[in-house]
């Protein structure tokens, strides 16, 4: 199975002071529903996916909406794909990350591949996650642009792929 890990596009969000940790919900700006506009044709082309799970916060509920719109599969909404919440432990957000993976995981067997709309920091712990990567190792970032595609892959063999980190080609 292949995961399809997106960043929302631009929100009211991104320009809030320098420590904010996720815990408003703004809507995507006009430049985000540009950058999304941009991204759901790219991501028709080159790799739909069959289902879409999204955070419930506005700005990746959006950008969900506009992809489901796009390629025309259905979205679930997750509260557990949300940011890292004020209050929330590093340690407690990184167990949400695992066990949302293990449920959209196991949800989402039937399916050759999915795409997971969310933020930076819990695609930054998804990744980890996908990697196995001890919890203790949270000084590890992967940095997610506004609607930067990861495409990760589960195989049939003993091993995983990383195809795409990152990418906002779509963007150009």
């Amino acid at each position: 199975m292949q995961l399809l890990l997106i960043r929302h596009g631009e929100s009211e969000d991104d320009f809030l002071e320098e420590d904010y940790q996720g815990t408003t919900d703004l809507p995507l700006t006009a430049n985000g529903i540009e950058q999304v506009k941009k991204m759901c044709r790219r991501v028709s082309e080159e790799f739909p996916p069959e289902c879409i799970w999204s955070s419930t916060l506005l700005r990746a509920s959006g950008t969900a909406g506009m992809l489901s719109d796009t390629i025309k599969c259905p979205v679930e909404f997750l509260d557990g794909l949300r940011e890292r919440q004020e209050g929330e432990s590093e340690e407690d957000f990184t167990k949400r990350a695992q066990q949302v993976l293990s449920d959209i995981k196991e949800n989402s067997a039937s399916y050759k591949r999915i795409a997971i709309i969310s933020h930076g920091g819990m695609i930054t712990n998804l990744i980890a996650r996908f990697l196995q990567l001890p919890h203790e190792m949270n000084d590890i970032w992967f940095v997610s642009n506004n609607t930067g595609i990861h495409l990760l892959e589960y195989t049939e063999h003993p091993y995983k792929l990383i195809r795409i980190m990152n990418s906002t080609s779509h963007l150009d």
